[in-house]
């Protein structure tokens, strides 16, 4: 489903970073002038999200820059000596700031650093057993060799935040943020999992608000993480969504809760719920179980049942966070509670949410059944620009 919230990341760093489009680094005037770019809500001239069965792969692997928003995103339970835990979070996001311009347009000035595009990437690092959080943000401008993406082979990075395929279904993540840092090899076991419609997940009613999306879960994953000069071998699972549109949520949607649990059976169950301001839920929001084999059996809204058991009050934000969970799922006969592997995962860098390593254990088909995975909270806390 994920994660219109960066829209609203470009806009709250527009002031620090958007001066990166179109110009050299020396012309800084461009800034005021490129906000309307990103404020605006006109998206005539992007391509949009509307027609099932269209990802095709490896193609779909790189970028669609004729959309205007975009993103890679990584994450991963792993595992060092001792059964030390960590979470990791690696995304790279690209936004069009301008429709891409048809070939039959007049020729412009040529420049290195002009684009239309702007790349942004998170990374964080949980380390459970310290409860300690590391989270870190860069921008970029799609040029220059700066940030980029790649389908054949593929490749996505900004600055020296790599995720770069090494052999046919194997990919290595590379990250520093000072502080903390990882170094993983992914190496893939099941075939890639379309969300929807074949792919299409619709967000809203709305014509063309939907997004392309497709996972790849249950990636082997090896390497290191280092916490200040203390680095650990680890191994774990991964799971990776790439998604691309041109749509915001509905304009009365206030958040969303996304989840994605790697389940102890080899498989694999993603749901997300879109809330709207009058406390109800979109009708749109869904899901997909993925069996041991990779089949896949797509999920609505009146399938599963999502209940909160608990809540974190952020000493940061403020935000009042969901923090325990039931989730119910009738017709597959499956039933989890859970929990964050540690509270404080929030990320306060230009928005404010929330995102963390978390566990759940319960039943399906009255045989036990543990997982762990990632769960994503927006919507729950004040940022720069208001309610995310």
């Amino acid at each position: 489903m994920k994660r219109f919230i960066f829209i609203l990341i470009l806009l709250a760093t527009a002031v620090g970073a958007l001066f990166l489009w179109r110009q050299p680094p020396q012309q800084t005037t461009a800034q005021a002038s490129l906000l309307p770019l990103l404020t605006a809500t006109d998206t005539a001239g992007f391509a949009r999200a509307t027609t099932p069965n269209a990802i095709q792969f490896p193609r779909d692997l790189g970028p669609h820059p004729d959309y205007q928003t975009e993103w890679w995103y990584y994450t991963g339970n792993l595992e060092g000596e001792n059964g030390r835990l960590f979470g990791y979070q690696l995304t790279i996001f690209r936004r069009a700031l301008t429709p891409t311009i048809p070939h039959s347009a007049p020729p412009t000035p040529h420049s290195d650093w002009r684009t239309n595009q702007v790349y942004l990437a998170h990374f964080t690092l949980s380390d459970i057993a310290n409860d300690t959080f590391y989270p870190h943000e860069r921008f970029s401008r799609g040029a220059a060799g700066l940030a980029g993406a790649q389908a054949q082979p593929y490749r996505v990075w900004l600055d020296d935040w790599t995720i770069a395929e090494t052999a046919p279904g194997v990919v290595r993540l590379q990250a520093d943020g000072g502080d903390a840092a990882l170094d993983l090899t992914l190496t893939q076991t099941l075939p890639p999992v379309l969300h929807g419609d074949g792919g299409l997940s619709p967000k809203g009613e709305e014509p063309g608000n939907a997004s392309y999306y497709y996972s790849i879960i249950r990636q082997e994953t090896s390497g290191t993480v280092r916490i200040g000069d203390e680095i650990v071998d680890v191994t774990g699972l991964s799971w990776k969504d790439h998604e691309y549109s041109t749509s915001a949520l509905s304009p009365n949607a206030v958040g969303w809760d996304w989840f994605s649990l790697q389940l102890d059976n080899g498989g694999g169950l993603m749901l997300f719920q879109i809330r709207n301001a009058d406390g109800s839920l979109e009708p749109l929001s869904s899901g997909s179980y993925i069996a041991p084999d990779g089949t896949v059996t797509h999920l609505q809204l009146a399938d599963f049942d999502i209940e909160v058991l608990d809540t974190w009050t952020s000493p940061t934000s403020g935000g009042e966070y969901p923090a325990g969970w039931r989730l119910r799922i009738p017709k597959l006969d499956l039933d989890l509670e859970g929990r964050p592997l540690m509270a404080n995962q929030e990320l306060n860098v230009s928005t404010t949410y929330w995102e963390g390593a978390v566990q759940f254990s319960g039943t399906l088909a009255g045989q036990p059944l543990t997982a762990r995975g990632y769960i994503e909270l927006t919507g729950y806390a004040e940022s720069m620009n208001g309610r995310i």
